[in-house]
């Protein structure tokens, strides 16, 4: 495994900026319009994304692996798993050969397939695998997709052809004029090449970077694609943008590029995935990535896609294209055999406790706090994810839905102490986490008033 000994840090090492009441907690008012609907949530709209170099890494995705099998489970019993990132482009699969984990020479052997396989199974989530189109090599790729199809099983959800092919000329892969009409074509020839021998295989795409019109152009070409993918940063980690203060504003520039993503995949009648993001490209930033900050901005975030109708969201995980731990990875890996719950999981596990069911509107007032708030509805129960962005105020909020409530319960996600804790508890070295919402005695029938601290976050359960 050729990696370099970068390393992510949990614990006190990552609550470097803690939020401090340096003013006032000002009052918000969060009015759930439950008769309001936003879609529904998948039932696997959680999902990880690897580079196919960790597929290389033998025990990494391995059913042997129970932290890591633990850590995947408690983000939920359904989910998906992709494969893919800048080093398919790059990778091989050699069947009988040597396995190699490497940033620009990757080989993937079938042990590592069926070692794959055992992990997904364990942690009952699908699969979607990304085939290499940057070395053009379609001999080798129709073998990788027979290979995985076969293994794989029901497990596979789609095969995807190119890693961010709208940045092929950038990356070296085509040259300076190759765009959407060439690489469809391409995609059009892989398919073809594919489905000869594998004539039912599913395919997804284009797995865009940044030119949301490939997605709109595939949607209305390709009407055989069971999900259409695409991939989104805040910005890169080399910007002197990639702040604290970045991630955790309001990306209201993004919400018309999600708007067109939306309505592509309405138009279309398919699905639309979120299928590789993660706060800052490039590995992240350190200081920024790996603090809790990114917690709160993975928690509003997963909501944020959610409410624009994305079908699910792959967060980033472990090595990256440069072939070191990636700062904003939400599971930590010592390279050593030791796996945690980085900051950004608490996030994740945080959204992964809201029932899986219907998005209903929000008014949120916020009085000048960074404060944002969701809300999910199951049956009688809706789930309100108050979210306290703001780094120096606290918030005094009121939650109303226009009917009576009862037995609210509530769960915190803060850094106050030394270490990040959902529901008072962590993420113990073994991957377990045993936080349960407590009950919340609520002083009127009509209403929830509570505070939210500074950089904190609360789950709030009410009966309607």
């Amino acid at each position: 495994m050729i990696l370099s000994r970068r390393t992510v840090i949990a614990g006190t090492a990552a609550l470097p900026f803690i939020g401090t009441s340096a003013r006032a907690a000002g009052p918000v008012t969060v009015r759930v319009d439950a008769g309001k609907s936003l879609g529904v949530l998948a039932p696997d709209y959680m999902g990880l994304g690897f580079e196919i170099s960790s597929v290389a890494v033998a025990g990494l995705l391995s059913a042997a692996n129970h932290t890591y099998v633990r850590l995947v489970r408690n983000l939920g019993r359904q989910g998906v798993i992709r494969i893919g990132g800048n080093t398919s482009d790059f990778s091989r699969y050699d069947a009988r050969g040597t396995a190699v984990s490497a940033p620009k020479a990757t080989v993937v052997t079938e042990a590592n397939l069926r070692e794959l396989r055992t992990f997904v199974d364990t942690v009952g989530w699908k699969l979607i695998w990304g085939l290499n189109l940057g070395d053009d090599k379609l001999d080798n790729a129709v073998e990788q997709a027979r290979a995985v199809a076969n293994i794989m099983g029901d497990r596979l959800l789609a095969l995807e052809v190119g890693n961010e092919p709208d940045l092929f000329p950038r990356s070296g892969h085509r040259g300076p004029d190759y765009g959407y009409p060439a690489w469809f074509a391409d995609y059009r020839r892989y398919k073809q090449a594919i489905r000869s021998v594998l004539p039912h295989v599913p395919f997804a795409g284009p797995d865009l970077a940044g030119a949301t019109e490939w997605m709109e152009q595939f949607a209305r070409d390709e009407p055989d694609a069971v999900l259409l993918t695409a991939h989104h940063y805040i910005t890169g980690q080399a910007n002197p943008a990639a702040t604290i203060d970045t991630m955790l504003a309001n990306n209201t520039k993004y919400d018309s590029v999600l708007a067109r993503f939306q309505a592509a995949a309405e138009n279309a009648r398919k699905p639309w995935r979120m299928c590789e993001t993660a706060s800052f490209s490039g590995g992240g930033r350190q200081g920024v990535s790996d603090t809790f900050a990114a917690a709160l901005w993975a928690l509003d975030y997963l909501f944020v896609l959610a409410e624009h109708g994305c079908a699910g969201v792959n967060m980033e995980t472990g090595v990256n294209h440069l072939g070191w731990i990636s700062h904003y990875t939400p599971i930590g890996d010592d390279l050593h055999g030791n796996y945690s719950a980085a900051p950004e999981y608490y996030g994740l596990l945080a959204f992964a406790q809201m029932p899986k069911g219907e998005l209903v509107a929000v008014n949120c007032e916020t009085g000048g706090v960074n404060f944002t708030a969701h809300a999910l509805r199951k049956g009688k129960e809706t789930c309100v994810a108050l979210i306290n962005k703001d780094l120096h105020q606290g918030a005094d909020v009121t939650i109303t839905t226009g009917a009576m409530i009862r037995a609210p319960r509530l769960m915190n996600m803060s850094a106050r102490t030394d270490r990040i804790t959902l529901a008072d508890a962590y993420v113990g070295s073994d991957g377990r986490w045993g936080g349960m919402p407590e009950h919340f005695r609520a002083a009127a029938d009509d209403a929830v008033r509570l505070g939210v601290g500074p950089a904190s976050a609360t789950l709030v359960w009410l009966e309607i």
